[in-house]
């Protein structure tokens, strides 16, 4: 299973393949049209809460991949759609706003399905 990493604000490429956005909210600036999402997926996206607290301080990430990893083990049915949907693609791209390209759910995300 192969999971490419890309902000949403990066050129979508032929060899994304099956683009996937990751975030909760829809990222600012950016064109429904011209962003290329093949799935949205909100629900595995932090808590508002967790993702306000986390404030992408890279002091914090430890503890935000142990909380988001309890996020997610609470939500199974969400976590379990995107699995299935990633070993149904060749190659998947997982696409999220924020700046901090070393510490984002994204990682978290990719680093847990790749298990």
């Amino acid at each position: 299973m192969s999971i490419r990493l890309k902000r949403i604000y990066e050129p979508k490429q032929d060899d994304d393949g099956f683009r996937i956005l990751l975030d909760r909210l829809w990222p600012r600036g950016v064109d429904k049209k011209e962003a290329g999402i093949d799935l949205w997926l909100k629900d595995v996206a932090p808590s508002p809460e967790l993702r306000r607290w986390f404030g992408h301080d890279p002091d914090k990430w430890a503890e935000f991949q142990r909380r988001y990893g309890e996020e997610l083990r609470q939500n199974e049915s969400a976590v379990a759609a995107l699995r299935q949907r990633v070993r149904a693609e060749k190659r998947v791209t997982f696409l999220y706003a924020a700046k901090d390209t070393e510490h984002n759910h994204a990682i978290v995300l990719r680093d847990l399905l790749q298990k």
